[in-house]
């Protein structure tokens, strides 16, 4: 009786073919076609304003890499760009660590408290950081308060600002690659290199760092990238005095009205990106992160 039955289940599993997954190019073409509209054409449309308005040739790029105050733009952008992602890294480990081997229902609070802090609105965490920087602010008091300073100390309005208030933003964006690395390393590893006579000091420099350098590399990517394109933190904690690149190209586009410009600022821009992702692609792209 069970052979009759199953009879026209077998006989429709044979007669309606499997869908076939698509292979080849045609697999493809939907994501070449969403890259080409949002990607490829508005970078097209950026290359060919910069070299046709308001005359065609290449002086905008001459203009913006030739003038003293365009280079000085520069400087900041890649100066602080730098400081945020070197203090992102020595912050960012160690929290990345602990979050690794702390219990796991603490772990889950210490992620959430990491995930409010990127969930709430940008403006007001760069509003917050104003109100604790400016001269009259809480960190001025606490210092003054304990000794360490008799003068309030300038926070706001130059780069310093800008450095601890993008610093405070991008901290997630390298601790939660860094996490993701560092869980994946074999803790045999370390307990081996401790049996074999290693302290934790090289355990640390000689073990455990060199297993996370892709997520550190790939979290350095991140923030020094977006830290070069970072536009509400530096306006507000920085000022006209300490504009960076962003803020330039804004003020070609919105101010100006000198879309050459800002397209020629906008594509060197693209281009740093795009270099430091190559050269992080050959150095580390290819290690198997986690030793396994």
């Amino acid at each position: 009786m069970s052979t009759f039955s199953d009879a026209p289940t077998v006989a429709v599993a044979i007669a309606v073919p499997k869908a076939r997954k698509p292979t080849g190019f045609g697999g493809v073409v939907p994501a070449l076609i969403v890259v080409a509209i949002f990607f490829i054409v508005p970078v097209a449309a950026l290359l060919l304003r910069s070299v046709l308005e308001p005359v065609p040739g290449l002086g905008n790029y001459a203009e913006l890499l030739g003038s003293a105050t365009y280079l000085k733009i520069f400087a900041n952008t890649f100066i602080v760009s730098a400081f945020v992602t070197g203090i992102s890294l020595l912050i960012g480990f160690p929290v990345a660590w602990a979050l690794a081997i702390m219990p796991g229902r603490l772990a889950s609070v210490m992620f959430a408290i990491l995930l409010l802090s990127m969930w709430t609105n940008l403006l007001a965490r760069t509003y917050a950081w104003m109100v604790l920087l400016q001269r009259t602010g809480l960190i001025n008091k606490m210092l003054m308060g304990m000794g360490l300073i008799d003068q309030p100390l300038p926070l706001v309005n130059n780069l310093t600002g800008v450095t601890i208030g993008m610093t405070y933003i991008m901290l997630p964006f390298i601790i939660l690659p860094l996490y993701g690395v560092i869980r994946k390393i074999d803790p045999s590893i370390l307990q081996a290199a401790a049996l074999c006579g290693a302290n934790r000091w090289q355990c640390l420099t000689r073990i455990l760092l060199p297993l996370a350098v892709p997520g550190m590399a790939a979290g350095a990517l991140m923030v020094f990238v977006m830290s070069l394109g970072y536009f509400v933190t530096p306006s507000l904690l920085g000022g006209t005095a300490n504009m960076m690149l962003a803020e330039l190209i804004a003020q070609f586009v919105q101010s100006l009205v000198n879309w050459g410009m800002g397209g020629a600022a906008a594509l060197v821009l693209l281009v740093v990106t795009l270099s430091l992702y190559a050269v992080q692609l050959r150095f580390v792209g290819n290690q198997n992160p986690g030793g396994r």
